[in-house]
């Protein structure tokens, strides 16, 4: 007699998930959220108060960052890692976040690891002002190999369809402002760990880390910056905003840009953090490829006129970050 737990897939293991998460998850609803977890669907009422409202989506993973996760046994970050990334592609399209969905798939479902990555799922919903409304968690024996997972995520935002940002205001002689990332985010991380990986283990300390180990170094949260992106849109500062992603800054500055104009980056007007620094060392990598690959320190670049440029700067350093002009925009 064969029973579905000798197949692989454990219906307890799934029933003692979703009980240590349901008070976690809970901790990020608001009075939109219409239905509890565990319904068919996940229910929220529009709020109201915008006259023509737009919804605004992405869908997006953790990439092979995982495999540092599992290397590591960290898994509340990658969580974190993958709200923070999702709020961020919407954030710079205008749109203020409001729920937020998960998937999790893996061969074994173990609940103490679900629980820490949805956990941090949790964390970065509060954070970012965002119902995690509801997920998936799929056990799929022989398909992920041992204490293996994959992540996706969902998230949905509004904007107000005159307060979109697509770039169309952008214009010549507007420049472009950089603002620092926190490691590599969640992207590059294939190329990242066949040089690193292969040289040192996650635990070693190399001297350019200046005492990090390289672990917490790959597991730097990609962080959010919405409320950054916030501040500068309420002010009228920016004329577009870039999610510095795969594709590296010139990949994705190119997606806003109008078509007849292009732009310039000065990649000597910001120091280069040391783990970049170390990837290309390490690894031979060419320039070309470090500036298609990675973030090289600036998560998010902002595009803003000349006439703003100082108090966009101001408003910046005054939120505690340290902006850097890097480039601007011509024909």
């Amino acid at each position: 007699m064969a029973t579905y737990r000798e197949a692989g897939v454990d219906i307890d293991a799934g029933e003692e998930t979703v009980s240590r998460i349901a008070p976690i998850v809970r901790q990020t609803f608001n009075e939109h959220v219409l239905t509890d977890i565990g319904a068919f669907g996940a229910f929220y009422q529009i709020p109201e108060g915008y006259r023509a409202p737009v919804l605004v989506s992405s869908v997006d993973g953790v990439g092979t960052k995982l495999k540092v996760a599992f290397l590591t046994g960290r898994h509340a970050s990658v969580g974190e890692d993958l709200v923070n990334h999702c709020v961020n592609d919407i954030a710079v399209c205008g749109a203020k976040p409001l729920y937020f969905l998960d998937y999790l798939a893996t061969g074994k479902l173990e609940p103490a690891v679900a629980e820490q990555i949805i956990s941090g799922f949790a964390k970065a919903c509060k954070e970012n002002g965002c119902a995690l409304i509801g997920g998936e968690t799929a056990e799929m024996p022989g398909f992920y190999s041992a204490g293996e997972y994959d992540l996706a995520g969902m998230i949905v935002g509004i904007v107000e369809r005159e307060h979109i940002l697509d770039g169309k205001r952008i214009k010549e002689g507007d420049r472009l402002i950089g603002i620092p990332s926190m490691g590599l985010h969640t992207n590059g991380y294939s190329l990242a760990r066949k040089v690193l990986l292969d040289r040192f283990k996650p635990g070693s300390r190399p001297e350019s880390l200046n005492g990090l180990t390289l672990g917490d170094a790959l597991m730097s949260v990609h962080r959010s910056y919405l409320h950054l992106i916030q501040a500068l849109t309420e002010e009228n500062l920016t004329s577009g905003l870039v999610h510095v992603t795969g594709g590296g800054i010139p990949g994705n500055t190119q997606r806003v840009i109008p078509k007849g104009l292009s732009f310039s980056v000065d990649y000597a007007s910001w120091e280069r953090p040391a783990l970049f620094r170390l990837i290309q060392a390490a690894g031979e990598v060419p320039e070309e490829d470090m500036r298609r690959t990675f973030n090289l320190g600036i998560g998010l670049v902002a595009v803003v006129s000349e006439n703003k440029l100082d108090a966009a700067l101001d408003l910046l350093q005054s939120l505690g970050e340290k902006p850097v002009v890097i480039g601007q925009v011509h024909r």
